[in-house]
């Protein structure tokens, strides 16, 4: 069981993407999602990426209040 404490940087590389503050902030940029899509549906994401994201959302894992971040920025 990972107790580690996440933070987005953690989430990036959880995902498999640079977690450079630089290259986090250029993701963000890069990709916007509509209000009405669901952020595992963004097209940008690979199957792991969505199965994860999916996944942690359904099971109320640590990762959520992350991904909900990260949802809240890509908007």
């Amino acid at each position: 069981m990972d107790t580690s404490k996440h933070n987005l940087a953690t989430l990036f590389a959880q995902l498999g993407l640079d977690n450079s503050p630089d290259q986090i902030t250029q993701f963000i940029n890069k990709h916007r999602i509509a209000d009405d899509m669901l952020l595992a549906e963004a097209p940008f994401w690979n199957e792991g990426q969505r199965h994860f994201i999916e996944e942690s959302l359904r099971e109320d894992a640590d990762w959520c209040e992350l991904i909900d971040e990260l949802d809240a920025m890509l908007r």
